[in-house]
């Protein structure tokens, strides 16, 4: 798949080829919503937590007799059909995170990436790179280039300056190549790759 190459000041800088084994597959809805799935359910923090039966502050003493007062049999008030009672079956600190295999989580992507692409959703851009760490001038030139809503995506580090002026762009989100994530693709409506990045995909996935 042949796209061209755009620079921040919406010029053109050439063409590239982006690999048919990476972004031309058929894009399957159910791989890339097992890795949603477990990408959400692995940042769940799972800190929630709620008192038993035996962790309440009450009293252990049997409330009334057994017999004689014509009300039910009862025992301790952490019982908890009781105000202030322990709560039963209630969530307990845990992790959330399901098991999902390497190998699907890479094809995930992969899947991905081709859906972006198959979409016309994919921007390869130049450098991401700025003289200036000026928020106001990088917004005007994300205008011209129809970024509103924008995943980009760099080599492995992210220049000072552009990272700076973009922090305050809103639904601009920048990542390393490292930082590439299903989820992230799919919650942003154009993807931008810079050169850095496709060499580092295609040396990724080779």
């Amino acid at each position: 798949m042949e796209m061209k190459i755009t620079t921040l000041e919406g010029k053109e800088a050439g063409k590239v080829n982006l690999s048919d084994a990476i972004f031309g597959l058929e894009p399957r809805s159910d791989l890339i919503q097992r890795c949603v799935n477990w990408q959400l359910a692995k940042r769940q923090r799972g800190t929630h937590k709620t008192k038993m039966r035996g962790e309440v502050a009450k009293t252990t003493k049997k409330m009334y007799a057994q017999k004689g007062t014509g009300g039910a049999r009862h025992g301790a008030q952490s019982a908890p059909q009781f105000r202030g009672g322990g709560r039963s079956f209630g969530p307990v600190v845990r992790s959330h995170a399901i098991a999902l295999p390497k190998k699907v989580r890479a094809l995930a992507l992969k899947h991905a990436l081709s859906s972006k692409a198959k979409g016309g959703g994919i921007i390869v851009l130049d450098k991401a790179t700025l003289k200036d760490a000026k928020t106001k001038a990088l917004a005007k030139q994300f205008g011209k280039l129809g970024l509103e809503n924008a995943l980009i995506i760099d080599g492995a580090e992210i220049e000072a300056n552009f990272r700076t002026a973009a922090r305050n762009i809103p639904n601009i989100d920048v990542l390393p190549v490292q930082g590439i994530n299903v989820y992230d693709i799919l919650r942003r409506k154009t993807l931008v790759l810079t050169k850095a990045a496709l060499d580092a995909l295609e040396a990724r996935f080779k």
